[in-house]
């Protein structure tokens, strides 16, 4: 009964999943480094580590029953404009909540990507910014 109106407890994602339930736009597409890498990084997840990521992208620790195919609006991917000489490494993601919108960096790596998503995740708990 707790499935059915609070959603799934844990699933494991796979990317073949998460490239057809999430969309990227405003300067990403499926083939974007960045979005491939974010699509990794979110298939080795444990259910704490997905938990975490749910609650900061959506407001949520939870998806759907159905699991990201059900999420209304569906996960958005965008580029998070950072201006030269600035460094995307130097910057957190950071989210629209209320539509599933994360804005992600162009980042250097995998390492530094996984890295700063566990960062915004962890301190953007329990708090709000305009961003």
């Amino acid at each position: 009964m707790a499935e059915l109106l609070c959603g799934s407890e844990y699933d494991k994602w796979n990317c073949k999943s998460l490239v057809e339930h999430c969309r990227p736009d405003h300067g990403y597409t499926h083939d974007s480094r960045a979005v491939q890498m974010l699509f990794e990084i979110m298939s080795t997840y444990s259910a704490q580590e997905q938990r975490s990521f749910l609650q900061f992208v959506t407001g949520s620790p939870r998806l759907p029953v159905g699991g990201f195919r059900s999420l209304n609006p569906p996960l958005t991917i965008v580029r998070k404009a950072i201006d030269p000489p600035l460094n995307p490494d130097d910057f957190l993601p950071s989210v629209m909540t209320c539509v599933n919108y994360l804005k992600l960096p162009d980042y250097s790596s995998q390492d530094f990507m996984r890295n700063k998503l566990r960062q915004a995740a962890s301190e953007g708990q329990q708090s709000f910014h305009l961003s």
